[in-house]
């Protein structure tokens, strides 16, 4: 398969240098353009699969770039990238074509994910025309064929979806979630997406945006969890100039980007309860003020919401509010994880190689037996999204036996006893999991005896302990980006460094350089 081409329009030479250094590592090739003529003439006499343009152009802005490349008929998906002066501006992009916006500056995960909605068919299933790879042919030992076969026979089956769809199942409860996701796809019914991280909750809300008839208009993702509920209220509704210190400009919401496409809240347990009276409000009426606004805004958007959390149980807390828990719960579908539905994994692989193997151009031809073996008996606390970390580490790698002396090493797992016995550790010893699969190495010792130690100590300690805690489950939710992790807990990328050196923290990605 030839490589997707981007082509890149900037004025700014560092943005553009970064963007074809990060292209290229995505697997892409990319091409540039310093102004909108120069991008024109350039879509005219070539194709592109793809335009990453910035708005602030000379001469000719990139909104009258986008218009004009439309109104001649081109095809391509537009993504732009800028930060928009104002709500209309915005707006006027996403009705003039553009197929998605982020906003500068960008996180490299936000412009992947962004090629990965704009070009469907880079994670399309495997062509079933094609030979399965060469893994998944081999026979395995005689005491492993048993084991593997009631994975092993359903592979081509599974990835018999529907005409379009990249949802790949093999599963009774998978195929039963599917079943309802094509049934209410093209409706306009609000859905709620239940189950634990890494389930796969994003994929299917692009999938309902992607076979609904607003699948034209914009899929615009949010994070509840990112953002505190006053920053999370100007990002969803957005902000009048000067509605507080630092609105120099008006600014849209995510709803109003949204307006004929479909709004998908991630975490949607995180979001705080006063925030949760103005979105109901949205629910109920179609229509919000921003921050600071005197007129009100309507909008038609339709809502997916997703939780790690059973509202259910925030209910009853107070953490969550009856009336949006029902106006949310038209439509509820619970994704199972990923050790409950083991039939998956043989297809999922088979998906994942595929998939990074065409991204990075290289990777393993064979799975041996054993791995997959191991891979079938781990429980994946970290579901799908954990083995697509590790096939892609495979596939970057090409080290089947790292990947699995790491999963035999995997001696303590948040859902359960340990695979192998092993000796109970003690608090000091705990190993933590993370979404490389590589254990974490005990806190430091302490520097005096327990007995000696003041109250002031013990403190100290178990607020470093506690630090320790959040600093690795956060690493993991963010897969070790650490900078993004710096971001969510408030604090300073540099202060993030000196925390994670303190407490001792490995970096995985790091030690599986060695």
């Amino acid at each position: 398969m030839e490589q997707p081409v981007v082509l890149v329009v900037d004025d700014e030479e560092a943005v553009r240098d970064y963007l074809v250094e990060l292209l290229g590592s995505l697997g892409f090739k990319a091409r540039v353009a310093e102004r909108g003529e120069q991008a024109l003439e350039m879509l005219a006499a070539g194709a592109f699969d793809a335009v990453l343009l910035d708005v602030m152009l000379p001469e000719l802005s990139g909104l009258e770039v986008l218009q004009r490349y439309r109104a001649r008929g081109g095809l391509a998906p537009v993504i732009v990238l800028s930060a928009l002066a104002g709500a209309e501006d915005a707006v006027r992009a996403l009705k003039l074509g553009a197929t998605d916006y982020l906003t500068k500056p960008f996180e490299t995960a936000e412009i992947e994910d962004a090629l990965d909605r704009a070009l469907p068919r880079r994670r399309g299933p495997l062509d079933l025309q094609t030979p399965s790879p060469a893994w998944v042919s081999a026979a395995p030992p005689q005491r492993a064929r048993n084991k593997l076969a009631s994975y092993s026979v359903p592979l081509v089956e599974a990835l018999r979806a529907p005409r379009g769809w990249t949802f790949i199942s093999a599963s009774a409860p998978m195929r039963r979630a599917q079943a309802l996701i094509e049934r209410i796809a093209d409706t306009d019914v609000p859905v709620l997406l239940l189950g634990e991280s890494g389930t796969g909750k994003d994929v299917v809300a692009r999938e309902l945006h992607r076979h609904s008839r607003r699948h034209a208009q914009p899929l615009i993702k949010v994070n509840c969890a990112a953002l505190p509920a006053e920053l999370l209220e100007s990002e969803l509704f957005g902000h009048e100039r000067g509605a507080f210190t630092g609105a120099t400009a008006e600014k849209p919401g995510k709803f109003e980007l949204a307006d004929q496409g479909t709004i998908f809240l991630d975490e949607i347990g995180e979001m705080a309860i006063q925030l949760q009276a103005k979105l109901l409000q949205v629910l109920q009426d179609e229509e919000f003020f921003r921050v600071g606004g005197k007129k009100s805004v309507r909008v038609d958007s339709r809502v997916v919401v997703a939780t790690n959390r059973e509202l259910e149980r925030e209910l009853e807390l107070g953490n969550f509010r009856e009336d949006l828990y029902y106006r949310l719960n038209v439509v509820a579908i619970r994704l199972p994880p990923l050790r409950d539905r083991k039939e998956d994994i043989v297809p999922l692989v088979a998906h994942f190689l595929q998939k990074y193997g065409e991204r990075y151009h290289e990777g393993p031809s064979e799975l041996p037996p054993e791995v997959l073996r191991a891979f079938i008996q781990h429980e994946w606390p970290g579901n799908v999204r954990e083995l697509e970390n590790m096939v892609r580490r495979l596939v970057v790698l090409k080290d089947p036996v790292s990947v699995l002396d790491e999963l035999r090493h995997n001696v303590r797992s948040p859902l359960g006893p340990p695979s192998t016995p092993a000796a109970e550790p003690g608090p000091e010893a705990m190993r933590w999991q993370n979404p490389f699969g590589a254990p974490q190495p005990p806190p430091p010792p302490l520097l005096i005896p327990a007995s000696e130690m003041s109250l002031k100590d013990i403190g100290k300690r178990a607020a470093m302990l506690a630090e320790r805690e959040a600093i690795l489950a956060m690493l993991m939710r963010t897969a070790w980006n650490k900078r993004k992790a710096a971001t969510r807990l408030r604090i300073s990328y540099k202060a993030l460094l000196y925390k994670i050196k303190d407490s001792g923290i490995i970096d995985p990605r790091a030690a599986a350089e060695f």
